[in-house]
């Protein structure tokens, strides 16, 4: 059961599950904390979770003013220490990632390890046209169902729209209580959008993992590998088969990978 977590800069929505190592998991473009439900039932016999809402996203309201990556990092940063946890393994998928690589680099403390999923330093062009068509197809698609079809066309596999999972996840999405509106959306990524970790990434000190999906439309692997090639002795991996969100597709591999990752970080600790 979740609730709202006055970080003294922002409440935040939070959940938390489990016992064990702390791990903080940050959400992309318009995910609210249910997206993580495959980690949060999976790994929370071995492993206490956190996941929040960020803001404009959930049940976390929107602010005043622009979105950053550096204030969205610093969110995360403050739940760290309002929850009384020292050091977290914190995963963070597609713009969560971003926050992610902030959070490494403005707090590098409360980091113990890092896993980016779906990530890149910096937007390409490809990247930049993709989120230009997402800002105006939220407002202009003729319904919320029709722009959800259309944004997860970047989002899954072909294999999840042929058996019926993206019409599930679609059901999800409109059926919940706290939908994110346009504006929130567009601002999100707006911040999403001006990410740039490209010269910095050399000061991320945190063992690292990089995970890409092989058929990733949005955040191929190349952007993941500059990504790998940027941080010292960060791994990197491909999922073959998989897309942008392996996370909820194939979960059992996801977190199989994440936690041999994670008792790796804690035998050398």
């Amino acid at each position: 059961m979740g609730q709202m977590i006055d970080t003294g800069g922002v409440e935040l929505w939070v959940e938390r599950r489990g016992q064990g190592p702390d791990v903080l998991l940050i959400s992309g473009l318009g995910d609210p904390v249910e997206a993580w439900q495959p980690q949060l039932d999976g790994l929370a016999d071995r492993y206490r979770l956190t996941a929040f809402d960020n803001r404009g996203a959930g049940r976390t309201p929107l602010p005043e003013g622009p979105l950053t990556m550096p204030r969205m990092a610093d969110d995360a940063a403050a739940l760290l220490r309002t929850l009384r946890i020292p050091a977290a393994h914190v995963t963070g998928f597609s713009g969560g990632s971003f926050i992610a690589q902030e959070l490494a680099l403005r707090h590098p403390g409360l980091v113990r390890s890092l896993v980016l999923m779906s990530t890149t330093a910096r937007p390409d062009s490809y990247f930049r046209a993709m989120t230009r068509f997402w800002e105006w197809m939220v407002e202009r698609a003729p319904s919320e169902r029709a722009m959800l079809e259309a944004f997860y066309l970047w989002i899954y596999t072909p294999r999840a729209h042929a058996d019926g999972l993206v019409d599930r996840l679609i059901d999800e999405t409109l059926a919940f209580e706290h939908p994110q509106s346009a504006e929130a959306f567009q601002r999100q990524l707006a911040a999403f959008s001006r990410h740039d970790t490209s010269d910095r990434l050399g000061g991320i000190t945190a063992p690292t993992l990089v995970l890409a999906g092989e058929l990733d439309l949005a955040t191929p692997p190349r952007l993941g590998r500059e990504v790998a090639e940027g941080i010292p002795d960060a791994e990197f991996e491909v999922l073959p088969g998989e897309a942008h969100q392996p996370f909820q597709e194939v979960p059992e591999v996801f977190n199989a990978r994440v936690e041999a990752f994670w008792r790796t970080v804690e035998a050398e600790d």
